[in-house]
């Protein structure tokens, strides 16, 4: 059974949520936290599965990587009324597993946890828009594979051992991926294969039907706890 945190502050906006997860006998909820101290003393005393934290102004990046330190290997996501590009992406490369709108009926809210729980990474399709869309990818062999394996969430050492390269090689393929793709970091490379190269190979990204339904869709990215 999967373990949830759930911090909120306002009760009223989270029984939807709440009564949701209490029917499904694959979640157990813990007692809500209302402040974020009793969500620190929760993580200390019960080790929750995953975080489902309230973006308020309380979340500033330092408490997010706060809460994320105390809690190694849980899968933090974030519920939020609206959030920005630039800070969902920052969220990301803290570590978050998930950004979830609070607009969203609770049956995708629902499936965001438990895709969030299988081990992939859910944000909404929007995040991905300012990423160049490529309708003809030259890459060499060795760099669609590279961009295959940041998109899982390896680190350097990981991609240098299936490439058989070097470590440094594989910083050398990085800096020219980012020239050659327009692009300014390897979470924005990480981005760029995910979104291309699952257009290109019809590869799982997970919620895709969701697209042409809703304004908020989600795609899937294996679970890893860093992008560096």
């Amino acid at each position: 059974m999967t373990r949830i945190a759930l911090f909120c502050g306002v009760p009223a906006m989270t029984r939807g949520l709440e009564t949701a997860l209490r029917h499904d006998s694959t979640f157990e909820l813990l007692p809500p936290c209302r402040s974020l101290f009793s969500l620190i003393s929760q993580i200390a005393e019960v080790g929750p599965d995953i975080i489902l934290l309230d973006y308020t102004v309380e979340i500033t990046a330092s408490v997010l990587g706060d809460v994320i330190r105390r809690a190694p290997g849980t899968r933090v996501v974030l519920w939020a009324e609206r959030i920005s590009t630039e800070k969902a992406m920052e969220a990301m490369k803290y570590g978050v597993r998930g950004i979830l709108r609070k607009t969203l009926p609770t049956d995708l809210q629902m499936k965001c946890l438990q895709k969030v729980r299988s081990g992939d990474l859910w944000f909404e399709k929007a995040l991905t828009d300012h990423v160049p869309a490529a309708t003809r990818l030259n890459l060499t062999s060795q760099e669609t594979r590279l961009l295959s394996l940041l998109s899982q969430g390896l680190k350097n050492w990981e991609i240098a051992d299936s490439l058989s390269i070097p470590e440094a090689g594989v910083e050398d393929l990085l800096q020219r991926l980012y020239l050659k793709l327009g692009v300014n970091d390897r979470f924005e490379l990480a981005l760029f294969g995910l979104k291309n190269l699952a257009q290109r190979s019809g590869g799982r990204a997970s919620n895709a039907e969701t697209a042409s339904e809703l304004p908020s869709a989600a795609i899937g990215m294996p679970f890893a706890p860093t992008l560096q």
